[in-house]
């Protein structure tokens, strides 16, 4: 019979076995996808279309909608109007 206590018995975490270092893999990851948005990528116009999306989908809502589009603000699960 073994007894539980013995260091034969330990269980090896997963931090003891394996150890990744993706650092460099995300790097490169990064710099391919800076290069696939190519020249022509202007973060600025995407962020404002972004918020200009924002605004046109949560417009115009009916009373039930503006109450439900409040609450989930309230519950902070969507950004106030002007943040998103």
């Amino acid at each position: 019979m073994n007894d539980r206590n013995t260091p034969d018995d330990h269980i090896a975490e997963p931090s003891e076995i394996f150890e990744f270092d993706l650092t460099a893999h995300e790097a490169r990851r990064r710099a391919e996808v800076v290069a696939a948005l190519g020249d022509t990528w202007d973060p600025l116009t995407v962020m404002e279309d972004e918020a200009a999306a924002h605004r046109l989908l949560y417009s115009d809502l009916d009373a039930d909608q503006q109450a439900t589009y409040d609450m989930l603000v309230a519950a902070n699960v969507l950004p106030p109007s002007g943040q998103g």
